[in-house]
């Protein structure tokens, strides 16, 4: 499942991130990596999803956010 589609108040761990490199350097640099647990905050279409990751409220864009995919884990 890519992190776009999951639903406000969910949690979840990274399984794998996809972009070139420069996202990639970006979006690792940031905390959000492979095993990187999180809890969706807000996911509203045609707006940034945002999710709490390591202590930190991120927002990340759309297209960002359909480069990485996770799986949903129980809270």
């Amino acid at each position: 499942m890519k992190l776009s589609e999951m639903r406000a108040d969910t949690c979840g761990e990274v399984k794998s991130l996809k972009g070139d490199e420069r996202f990639l350097s970006r979006i690792t640099s940031i905390g959000l990596n492979e095993g990187a647990s999180f809890q969706v905050v807000k996911n509203d279409r045609k707006m940034p999803v945002l999710i709490f990751v390591r202590e930190t409220l991120l927002a990340l864009n759309r297209q960002d956010s359909e480069n990485i995919e996770v799986m949903e884990v129980k809270a």
